[in-house]
């Protein structure tokens, strides 16, 4: 039933995308007066559709994808002499039909964020204006660059007072790579440098550092210590075992450390502070996670607003704009061969991802809609044969030479760009597999 449910959800989410996507070619092509002989959702074999006009929408048999057929897109194609032929349209309107895909899902991910906030926009409570150190885990390249708790990220890699967003897409990037950095420490300014490692589940660069923020009790496992200690919803956690609680990942650190043994915790509730004793519970989350646990769920302590329209797309659009640089980073670092390509997921993995989401709650669905959305976007527009990118890539050196690329070399381009797309869809289903085998 779970599988059901993962392929459910999945379905839901990728057909959006897909139906989104292949829209945009179409009315684009529509505009240009285009002769359309087909939309399909999905590749492989017809399985039912309709024919408006001269058009036949349908459905295929494959599902992880889509295509709109343009009488002759290509040349050597029957009907290349045809008027309304797509390859008889000038250059910059071919070069407006094949971005027009992937802008409509930049600005389904912009839309479907900007209305989610203009219900539910998370405004974190109490947040540092700065990029002050909550916790730093032993060991890691934070720590042996001397970084400590409360300590505010002044500068790195040559950006000044960063914000934390910013601290986060520099870092994910530059796996390997040496960061020069300034820290403000009780007034003082120490300058050093950190170079942030891979990490192993995500594939990005990690520095063992996390930003300080209140931490709030979103929920309560039944049975559990914390439940049965008194703890409620909403409270905020202040410390464990009197050591201050100034970021979720140290209460976990502590209570690795701890292996187990009967804690104090201090807990905040209308101003009022309270320490329970509980006894943490071995819990095995799967193969690679097992840990000792409360009983609670935990999230930096925040309120939800409804933003004004206005505001709702400003922060959309930066939101978006941030986890496009995060892609661009991590893409960037893959190319140079710092950060590990392992953090891709394919079909297995998006259906996990959805079926999840959609347990956590429509809002968590729709953020993942629009993460997907993006990424999808910029994985069409990256200059490689067969994708959108690499036909605006081969449009743009035609309007330089002023002449078309002989049949030759486009069809052995093509069959290049086909190969390492087969490539990339056998990488991610092997990456898919590997992450549920145990290790």
């Amino acid at each position: 039933m779970a599988v059901i449910n993962s392929i459910w959800w999945m379905l839901v989410l990728i057909g959006i995308m897909i139906l989104i996507h292949e829209l945009g070619h179409y009315w684009a092509a529509r505009w240009f007066d285009v002769h359309i002989e087909a939309f399909s959702f999905g590749f492989g074999p017809r399985l039912f559709g309709y024919r408006r006009g001269e058009t036949d929408f349908r459905v295929s048999l494959i599902p992880f994808g889509g295509y709109v057929k343009m009488v002759g897109e290509q040349a050597g194609e029957d009907g290349v002499e045809d008027p309304r032929g797509f390859l008889a349209k000038p250059r910059w309107q071919r070069m407006i039909i094949a971005f027009a895909g992937p802008l409509m899902n930049i600005l389904l991910a912009v839309g479907l964020m900007t209305g989610m906030f203009m219900n539910r926009y998370p405004k974190i409570v109490d947040a540092d204006s700065a990029a002050t150190i909550g916790f730093v885990e032993k060991n890691s390249p934070a720590a042996k660059a001397g970084v400590q708790e409360l300590d505010i990220i002044a500068s790195i890699d040559g950006i000044q007072n960063p914000s934390w967003e910013e601290v986060n897409l520099a870092v994910v990037g530059a796996a390997n790579r040496e960061m020069a950095m300034v820290v403000s420490r009780d007034g003082q300014q120490v300058v050093t440098t950190v170079t942030p490692e891979t990490d192993e589940e995500s594939g990005v660069g990690s520095a063992g550092w996390y930003y300080r923020h209140d931490i709030q009790v979103g929920a309560l496992s039944p049975g559990l210590g914390a439940e049965k200690a008194g703890v409620q919803r909403g409270d905020v956690l202040v410390a464990l075992d009197g050591i201050p609680l100034r970021s979720t990942p140290k209460l976990h650190s502590l209570l690795k450390e701890g292996a187990g043994r009967p804690v104090k915790l201090t807990y905040s509730r209308d101003n009022k502070q309270t320490t329970v004793a509980i006894v943490p519970k071995f819990t095995e989350i799967d193969a690679k996670n097992k840990l000792y646990l409360l009983g609670v769920e935990l999230k930096p302590r925040s309120v939800f607003v409804a933003l004004p329209f206005g505001e709702a797309l400003k922060e959309s659009v930066s939101f978006n704009r941030r986890n496009a640089g995060v892609i661009l980073q991590i893409l960037r670092g893959m190319v140079e061969r710092r950060t590990s390509p392992k953090g891709i997921s394919g079909p297995i993995g998006i259906a996990r991802l959805s079926s999840e989401a959609a347990s956590q709650g429509f809002a968590t669905f729709i953020g993942l809609m629009a993460m997907v959305s993006l990424n999808l976007a910029i994985f069409n527009l990256l200059p490689i044969p067969i994708l959108d990118g690499g036909t605006i890539l081969m449009l743009a050196i035609e309007m330089v030479m002023r002449r078309d690329l002989s049949l030759q070399l486009k069809e052995n381009i093509f069959k290049l760009g086909f190969v390492f797309l087969m490539m990339v869809v056998a990488f991610v289903l092997y990456n898919d597999i590997s992450k549920l085998l145990p290790t």
